[in-house]
């Protein structure tokens, strides 16, 4: 097999003849240019890269999915300093962007500021990832064996972050996609059921898991950024904590992780959110001083969301709410006024030259949010806790202490089950849930938990549910239904 550094290909001169048809906007018999609602630019660049390059269609949409939502952003880069739909980064420990014009003979400018060069190049250096890896012809068939490959292209600083790169990739790929350009092309991806190969990957815990030291949040997973990237501090005894900043990633939730833990980088923030479910990662303990805002850091918590500030698709309900708890249970911790003097935006700092959250981040519903609990709220949704393409169908109180949720998820053609405590919140109290598929046996989920039971997913396609849970001592039990 040739060396991965050694397949230096201009794209058009290398690609089949199908492929090459695709690309010209030509007819051609072997990769058709889509019809319908689906035909555009960036479907027929996928389809051509994808041919070129011998890697699945549809995992090279799920990748750039995963990094941009399919947005080149204008050739402006991204906060780690990637560029493009396929978010081809040049910075001093990945030089992605670099290899992708090695590969393909086109300048970086074009990769930069080009969809159909930019999908080229990702697709060139995925393929170069998977022939270090040793993938075979037979191999790249199969999207399951690609996942060392997809880990290698998020080119993250440890395994546990490479593994969550991976995951999201791999996650979309499972749910589905269906996206609309801002030029209004539909790019999807059907769902579909993928057991991914993780290699060695299969060895690497979960981010943020096994790791004793405590956090300032619980919900939150505890991942370090680097010692380089903030100040040890001793707040709020040092310094008082006055302000909350509200932040956009400008790239993913993993690329943000990543970023934060390599010392080239010189920024990090306290916590990051995923846009997903709302998932939060802790980075920098409160008390330390984390550099996310310039003079504001000694007297400011950082929060970062995942997405770009041009892109309104990041800024999900999921993650506004649990942003928002996060917010709330700073704020009453530290004696902080829920008002908008005192939870900004990056670009309301004084000398800011962010201009984040930017125009498309709500700032009312967030408020709204963050301002509307009497109390202390749980900060999962059953959304988040059930995770991508499930939907709230059903769900019953249990007295004050909790409710439990059914969840399907149409795609897939399964029931999801979740019980979120409403009370002794982040205290480990009897919970449970449970869904039965009639003819299968009753699955259970039940112990001592903080925040809530669960999930308990099941197929259940044309099939009738039992389902139900118990929070503190009442407890819900439904008879068959929600058949089909």
């Amino acid at each position: 097999m040739m060396a991965a550094r050694t397949r230096r290909l201009r794209p058009l001169a290398a690609l089949a003849a199908g492929a090459l048809a695709a690309l010209l906007c030509l007819p051609g018999p072997a990769a058709a240019q889509p019809a319908g609602p689906e035909a555009g630019p960036l479907n027929t660049a996928f389809a051509a890269a994808a041919t070129a390059h011998d890697v699945p269609r549809d995992l090279l949409v799920a990748l750039a999915y995963a990094e941009t939502h399919l947005d080149g952003h204008a050739g402006e880069p991204s906060a780690s300093g990637g560029y493009g739909v396929m978010h081809l980064v040049s910075n001093p420990v990945n030089h992605a962007l670099e290899k992708a014009a090695e590969l393909t003979g086109l300048p970086a400018a074009e990769l930069k500021t080009a969809d159909a060069a930019n999908i080229e190049g990702g697709a060139a250096v995925l393929r170069a990832h998977a022939d270090k890896l040793g993938l075979d012809a037979a191999a790249r068939k199969d999207p399951a064996r690609w996942y060392s490959a997809i880990a290698a292209y998020g080119a993250a600083g440890t395994p546990e972050v490479a593994k969550l790169y991976a995951d999201t990739v791999y996650d979309l790929l499972g749910a589905g996609i269906s996206a609309v350009t801002k030029g209004g092309e539909t790019v999807t991806v059907p769902a579909r059921v993928v057991q991914p190969d993780r290699g060695a990957y299969a060895r690497t815990p979960e981010l943020g898991r096994g790791i004793a030291a405590a956090v300032d949040y619980p919900p939150a997973r505890w991942v370090p950024a680097n010692a380089a990237n903030y100040a040890v501090s001793n707040r709020p005894a040092s310094d008082a904590i006055d302000r909350i900043v509200i932040h956009v990633t400008q790239g993913s939730y993993a690329g943000a992780i990543s970023w934060f833990q390599n010392p080239a980088s010189q920024v990090s923030a306290h916590y990051v959110v995923r846009s997903s479910d709302g998932q939060i990662t802790q980075m920098v303990r409160e008390k330390d001083r984390a550099w996310h805002a310039g003079d504001a850091n000694r007297r400011s918590v950082g929060i970062e969301h995942e997405g770009f500030v041009n892109d309104a698709s990041w800024f999900t309900d999921a993650m506004y709410r649990s942003s928002a708890a996060l917010t709330r249970d700073i704020a009453d911790r530290y004696g902080i006024p829920k008002d908008r003097t005192h939870i900004v935006g990056h670009s309301q700092v004084p000398g800011a030259t962010h201009t984040d959250p930017g125009p498309n981040w709500n700032w009312t519903t967030y408020m709204q949010y963050v301002t509307g609990g009497t109390g202390p709220v749980n900060p999962y949704t059953p959304e988040q806790v059930c995770g991508d393409g499930y939907e709230v169908i059903d769900q019953a109180a249990l007295g004050t202490a909790g409710t439990v949720y059914l969840l399907w998820n149409g795609s897939a053609g399964r029931n999801c089950v979740t019980t979120l405590k409403r009370t002794s919140l982040g205290t480990a109290t009897a919970t449970s849930a449970y869904l039965e598929v009639q003819g299968s046996a009753r699955i259970t989920d039940s112990g001592n938990f903080g925040y809530y039971a669960g999930p308990v997913r099941a197929a259940a396609a044309n099939k009738c549910v039992k389902w139900g849970g118990k929070a503190g001592s009442s407890v819900y039990d439904s008879p068959f239904e929600h058949c089909g």
